[in-house]
């Protein structure tokens, strides 16, 4: 392009401009020829629910691509969280109450895969605070980003890491296909049938669905934490009353271990305290090996949504800032963690919530709170982390409907994952790790279902989705 054709395609907005207030400037894109490669599904995003869709739709006997960012699948699992919630009722906070495994299939395959490599201390009884969560499932970061990358190999997804989702193609109501970038270039993936699970609800918005972006959750970045004294700090915790969270499991390949504890009362100084508080420090970890906490996270909350770009790099800063002063002070006051180091951060800030998608319906807390389970089921959860004060009825479990996770106004569209759920404190269940797979097997498995059949996501009859998660192992309740 001559430099006549770029100035005629470079617009300024300058009267617009104020005193002190920079021009906005356009460039116009010159249209351009792209490679295009045709699959029966596409999913965007490789992370929580994202590996659990693209399996699900890959043996469902879909054509299925998985687009993901990073060079890694896992997302927040791998990232954020500090064990997975919950495979289970709570059960222990309700004497009498049936333990029950709720969440299963696909989900607990993973697991399944994982402990027989040393990658997870298994279904661990939380021994203290199991009024929150019945359960403490840890697992390793690294062996589950290879273990998820093996299985979709083996289940023949095409993965198409570092590469960055930059558009949708759509032609009236429904997707036909998605614009993707990497270092091989630009080119344009077509399906029949979509599943975002970006998380932030990238493809749903570029494909014109109807969203919001509440900010209602602080950003994290999780570390790890190296050379630590588990039982040492254990042991700290205990002498000043602090310790309210307490599990068992397999660590570094030895039974009945400690593999969660956490100090939310701590009280072993006002110094502490303050700057724990000033920093987001949440002083719960969990662990699968000798010496080093897993997850450690630091909370911040921005002034505006993550989605944005410059807001979210000036947060990357502070986080990073934040974790280097989190180590200095467990160094200095907590026994155990006197030569502590990071060995691990996430590559970039993890979210709670970025976009949140309209879709057909939207989960309410009461839904939640009271059990409520629906005519179209596509899973069972127990979990909520506002636990003991907000908890599903008696133990029990809640379902998530199909039609929660339509995009409203798109035929061939489904999301999963903590895009869904506009109450804040029914999020605060249905966007946890757990809930994330089980939605994400069921998107995947309907995905698949509406590619063989060439039928738009409502138009697709519930009793042969329900088959199908019935088939691959999962537990619904009606």
């Amino acid at each position: 392009m001559n430099r006549r054709d770029f100035s005629r395609n470079l617009l300024v907005l300058g009267g617009a401009a104020g005193a002190g207030q920079a021009a906005q400037e356009y460039y116009e894109e010159p249209a351009k020829r792209l490679p295009a490669r045709s699959f029966d599904v596409v999913v965007a995003g490789g992370g929580t629910a994202g590996v659990v869709a693209a399996l699900a739709a890959a043996r469902q006997g879909a054509r299925t691509a998985l687009i993901e960012s990073k060079g890694y699948t896992g997302g927040t699992v791998v990232e954020g969280g500090t064990c997975l919630h919950s495979f289970f009722n709570l059960w222990k906070a309700f004497p009498g109450v049936e333990k029950r495994q709720v969440v299963r299939g696909i989900p607990q395959e993973i697991i399944d895969r994982l402990m027989r490599v040393g990658g997870c201390t298994g279904h661990g009884e939380m021994l203290q605070h199991y009024d929150y969560d019945s359960v403490c499932t840890a697992i390793d970061t690294e062996i589950y980003k290879l273990v998820t990358l093996e299985m979709l190999q083996e289940a023949g997804v095409t993965v198409c890491v570092n590469t960055f989702l930059a558009g949708a193609i759509r032609s009236g109501s429904r997707l036909t296909g998605v614009i993707a970038e990497s270092h091989s270039g630009r080119e344009a993936i077509r399906a029949r049938a979509f599943v975002d699970s970006t998380g932030y609800g990238d493809l749903a918005a570029n494909a014109g669905a109807k969203y919001t972006e509440p900010n209602d959750y602080a950003v994290c970045n999780s570390m790890g934490v190296g050379n630590v004294d588990i039982e040492k700090m254990c042991e700290f915790l205990k002498s000043k009353n602090s310790l309210v969270q307490l599990a068992r499991g397999r660590r570094s390949g030895k039974d009945d271990q400690i593999v969660r504890l956490g100090g939310e009362t701590v009280s072993f100084s006002e110094e502490f305290n303050a700057e724990a508080r000033k920093l987001g420090l949440s002083m719960i970890t969990t662990t699968t090996h000798d010496n080093y906490f897993m997850f450690i996270k630091l909370n911040l909350q921005m002034p505006v949504s993550p989605t944005s770009r410059d807001e979210a790099a000036k947060a990357e800063l502070e986080l990073r800032r934040r974790q280097a002063q989190a180590v200095d002070l467990l160094r200095r006051h907590v026994p155990g963690c006197e030569r502590a180091f990071i060995a691990r951060t996430s590559p970039s800030l993890n979210i709670r919530r970025g976009r949140l998608i309209t879709c057909d319906y939207d989960i309410t807390s009461s839904d939640v709170t009271d059990g409520r389970h629906f005519a179209d089921d596509i899973m069972a959860y127990g979990f909520h982390d506002m636990a003991p004060r907000l908890q599903i009825r008696n133990g029990g479990t809640y379902g998530i409907p199909y039609r929660a996770l339509r995009p409203a106004g798109i035929e061939n569209l489904l999301v999963a994952g903590m895009m869904i759920t506009s109450n804040h404190n029914a999020h605060m269940s249905t966007r946890n790790t757990v809930s994330c797979m089980g939605q994400g097997q069921a998107a995947g498995a309907a995905a698949a279902l509406c590619a063989a059949k060439n039928l738009g996501t409502r138009e697709l009859a519930y009793a042969d989705l329900r088959q199908a998660l019935v088939k691959g192992g999962v537990y619904l309740e009606n």
